[in-house]
């Protein structure tokens, strides 16, 4: 599989590796065409009235048609090998986005930017180690051949030695291999553990553990070392091995060639043209440098196609309908017994819920219920592993990428930003006029604007707290969410006042959609049309907050104990209505 990803690569790095292949192989037949050449210039020299020259132009024009291969050849190694990494950068960051948060459970930020990182630029070195490698067979596939036209022995001891250098580099390539690998994850290691650590530098900073932090960073440094120790007797042994066999094979070939001269079997061009041809033939040994490259590349390409195997999201072709009237309420989800697995265990286990479109939902529970990942299985960020989730009657897994996208609206509790600028990462493609609006429902207008350049100001340079940075994440979800709005924990860096603004626009100026949203506030669940209650993955109850807070296990999951604080004037959705709950079923 990692071999089959070299050469996808190969043949998808553009013009430039063929660019490379021709003038390596021009180059490679220039310079086994040029002993004979001189052998024959010898031959001309040394008899009597020779004229020679013809002959030394032929040679002089061999030569400069090796050096010309040989400049081209660097060029456009060089450009090719650059295009041939960013080509699988980009197909990786694709594809790891296109998988979604799925991958991040199966491979560490730090391994994944290892993996797109050094791991692609390795790979894409392989195309100039495959293509060398094969140049160099042209001059000792053609050196064989060629002394085998001069006379049968001189081949047959070239042939030998060819077959003691081939065991040499089939041993190294193994080898090289298997030690690069070891290389590779130790660095990819060290990378993950650097990244957890630049994460957390707060903490660390405030704990005065840096220390402490820095030894467990580079705790993996000596199993790198180990490795790269390893890699380097690996070249050694392999070099040394070569030093002795490719000497050996060029003074085995002139002997027997001196002795074929002296039986009168050869003439002095004959000796001067094997002895260039075993050592031409013989440069095969030099392909170390490049097989050192190829079983890193090699390495890398199979840490590379196992983020390629991942399997990315699969969308269908299917749009949503359209509301039935001016004033219908669109957005209605429903789950049907959905089950999530991490790691082999169920987190979720037979979620049936039902929620009308235009309803507002509070999810609560104790850390570890299911919160969350219930939040990502609503809006597909996370597929069930059983049961469906439909959106206003259609599966999510039918809907097309656009129409998922445009109709789900995600804000969460430490938004990232994209986009050059604060509009663009609102609208993000959208109108301008629709980041405006957005922001307004999210109460960040009012901090934009104060900035010099209002919605144009680049994201790198908009000082914004916590709280400014959730506001503008809500905004870019109610700029986006057409029809189901999740919020996860997406307003607990908010201001009492800012909150209750952002409340009021959610039940107000935002009621046309569907609201899901997590809460850890009994206020938040008590202006909610609906609460639903999980624990252990299971809904344990649903309904009005008043209902649910009668049972002290309820009250629990707030950790107070008292009467119910549905009147306090904190974080509001607005006020709870008159009728009865809202309908859901709990068919697990």
């Amino acid at each position: 599989m990692s071999d089959g990803l070299l050469f996808e690569v190969l043949r998808r790095s553009g013009r430039w590796p063929a660019v490379y292949a021709v003038t390596a192989l021009a180059g490679a037949v220039a310079d086994l065409l040029l002993p004979s050449a001189l052998g024959r210039a010898v031959d001309v020299l040394v008899a009597p009235g020779g004229e020679a020259g013809g002959i030394l132009l032929y040679c002089v024009f061999l030569v400069v048609t090796v050096v010309a291969c040989d400049a081209v050849a660097v060029l456009a190694a060089g450009t090719g090998g650059a295009q041939a990494s960013r080509l699988l950068r980009m197909r990786v960051v694709r594809h790891v986005l296109g998988t979604g948060p799925a991958i991040s459970r199966r491979f560490s930020a730090g391994d994944l930017v290892t993996r797109a990182g050094s791991n692609a630029e390795e790979v894409g070195a392989a195309p100039e180690a495959i293509i060398t490698a094969g140049a160099l067979l042209v001059p000792a596939a053609g050196s064989l051949v060629a002394l085998a036209l001069i006379d049968l022995w001189p081949a047959v001891a070239f042939a030998v030695g060819l077959a003691l250098i081939g065991l040499v580099l089939r041993a190294f390539l193994r080898r090289s291999t298997a030690v690069a690998t070891g290389y590779q994850e130790a660095q990819s290691d060290i990378a993950s553990r650097l990244i957890d650590a630049l994460s957390g530098a707060r903490t660390i900073a405030a704990a005065g553990t840096e220390d402490l932090e820095a030894r467990r960073v580079l705790a993996p440094l000596p199993r790198l070392h180990a490795h790269g120790m390893a890699l380097w007797r690996v070249n050694a042994r392999a070099g040394v091995q070569a030093a002795i066999v490719v000497p050996l094979l060029q003074i085995t070939v002139i002997g027997v060639s001196g002795f074929r001269l002296a039986a009168g079997e050869m003439s002095v061009g004959d000796l001067f043209a094997a002895a260039r041809y075993a050592v031409l033939g013989a440069g095969i040994g030099s392909a170390l440098g490049y097989l050192n490259r190829l079983g890193r590349a090699r390495s890398a390409a199979r840490r590379v196609r196992e983020v390629l195997d991942r399997p990315a999201v699969a969308y269908g072709d299917e749009e949503l309908p359209a509301a039935q009237g001016a004033h219908a309420a669109r957005g209605r989800l429903e789950l049907r017994g959905v089950t999530v697995c991490a790691e082999g265990r169920p987190v979720l286990r037979g979620i049936d819920l039902t929620v009308p479109g235009g309803a507002a939902v509070a999810v609560v529970g104790r850390s570890g219920s299911g919160k969350s990942l219930l939040a990502a299985v609503a809006g597909r960020l996370v597929d069930p592993g059983r049961g469906e989730v439909l959106l206003d009657g259609v599966p999510l897994r039918r809907l097309g990428r656009a129409a998922l996208r445009e109709a789900v609206g995600y804000a969460f509790e430490r938004p990232v930003l994209f986009g050059a600028t604060l509009a663009e990462a609102i609208a993000v493609g959208r109108p301008p006029g629709v980041a405006r609006t957005a922001a307004r429902a999210a109460s960040a207008d009012p901090f934009i604007r104060r900035l010099p350049r209002a919605y144009d100001t680049p994201i790198d340079e908009a000082p914004m707290s916590g709280g400014e940075r959730q506001r503008v994440g809500l905004a870019r979800a109610f700029a986006h969410g057409g029809r189901l709005l999740i919020l996860d924990d997406a307003t607990s860096s908010l201001d009492t006042v800012t909150e209750y603004q952002v409340a009021r626009a959610l039940t107000e100026e935002l009621r046309d959609r569907t609201r899901v949203i997590v809460a850890h506030r009994a206020a938040t669940a008590a202006r909610a049309d609906l609460v639903v209650w999980l624990e252990d993955g299971r809904i344990r109850g649903h309904g009005p907050h008043e209902a649910l807070w009668r049972d002290p296990a309820y009250r629990a999951v707030f950790q107070v104990a008292g009467p119910s604080p549905a009147g306090a004037p904190a974080a509001a959705l607005g006020p709870p209505r008159a009728a009865g709950p809202v309908p859901v079923a709990e068919r697990a």
